[in-house]
């Protein structure tokens, strides 16, 4: 393969001279920060909120490489991983012109994504075990493909990619192959990050919404190489990640041990909670998954979730998403959650 990063970057992009924020513009340590036009009163929260964040979230990614074993240099971090999708848009889909491929059933996101930046979306669906169908989105592919989604483990499906079908397509696409591995972590299937030395065109998403429980904060990562990185902080607005989530992603950073037994957890219940709902006569298949959550093919899926709304016990129903007929993906909650969505579910099939 001869992958040419260049050849993919939309020209505006090239050409663009990025936003130079206040704390850009001077070097070495200050003291009174005269620069930024901020409140200098404080604030009624807490005096430190008054001050803009670091823009390039140096201390935070200084502990993310030492969580991830990877250098800062391939690090970047976006409010969500929605705005790192967004931001792999802009750089390199030129409007009305490029195209991208996506494997549904998957994160909607990347669609709602490419029709904003209006962005061509080409579709290979997953066969039927929910694995990637190489020889269709080989077909696909043409001279203004930029860039191909794969999410693995997979949303809503829960399963894993073939780890070689995914090193197929980053051997022999010139295009940008962007993995995410939003829930990684519940897996026994090791992430893409070591990889990336050996694939100039593969960006791996990750995030701290899930795993790390900390959604609410809305902190996604993007790993790539060096030229990718510079690109994505060269588009990003300048202060995208606030004060407040820096500093509580900084401190939750030393509680790795703590996040291991919760993963560890929430797969246990996960197994556990697949090994019930097999046994009950209104569920026609549990789908294996590597994540947080279950994809369940229910009889009735429709009446089902209106039974368990009417018990303010919200699923996801997933009936209208392709390939996921009559299916609701139900989230790993806590013991006592798992335990009345049970007694739910066994209550409506007395019923029928």
């Amino acid at each position: 393969m001869s992958f040419d990063l260049d050849k993919l970057v939309r020209e505006n992009i090239k050409a663009l001279t990025p936003y130079s924020s206040a704390r850009d513009e001077f070097s070495g340590e200050g003291r009174i920060f005269l620069d930024a036009n901020e409140n200098s009163l404080g604030s009624p929260l807490t005096k430190w909120y008054n001050r803009y964040p670091d823009p390039h979230q140096k201390e935070l990614k200084k502990a993310i490489s030492r969580i991830k074993n990877i250098a800062a240099e391939y690090i970047f971090l976006g409010n969500g991983s929605d705005e790192c999708i967004d931001l792999l848009y802009r750089i390199f889909c030129e409007p009305q012109k490029d195209n991208v491929i996506i494997c549904p059933p998957t994160y909607g996101m990347y669609k709602v994504s490419a029709n904003i930046n209006d962005v061509d979306v080409r579709e290979a669906p997953l066969t039927d075990d929910f694995q990637l169908n190489l020889a269709h989105i080989e077909q696909l592919v043409d001279n203004n493909t930029k860039l191909i989604w794969i999410c693995s483990p997979n949303n809503p499906t829960g399963n894993s990619m073939h780890r070689a079908d995914l090193e197929m397509i980053l051997n022999n696409f010139n295009g940008i192959v962007a993995v995410d591995e939003a829930y990684i972590n519940f897996s026994k299937h090791k992430s893409l990050l070591l990889e990336l030395a050996d694939y100039p065109n593969l960006v791996v998403l990750q995030t701290f919404s899930k795993a790390w429980g900390m959604a609410a904060l809305r902190l996604g990562m993007a790993f790539a190489s060096q030229a990718i990185i510079g690109l994505l902080d060269k588009v990003k607005p300048p202060y995208n990640v606030n004060q407040a989530t820096q500093e509580l992603v900084m401190k939750a950073s030393y509680e790795i041990a703590q996040v291991n037994l919760m993963i560890r957890e929430l797969v246990g219940m996960r197994d556990a909670l697949a090994r019930v709902l097999v046994q009950m006569p209104i569920v026609e298949k549990v789908y294996p998954s590597d994540a947080n959550f279950l994809l369940v093919k229910i009889k009735d899926a429709g009446k089902v979730y209106e039974h368990l709304l009417n018990r303010a016990i919200v699923v996801r129903d997933r009936s209208r998403v392709q390939f996921c007929e009559g299916c609701l993906r139900i989230t790993i909650g806590n013991e006592d959650e798992i335990t009345v969505l049970v007694q739910a579910l066994k209550d409506y099939a007395k019923k029928v």
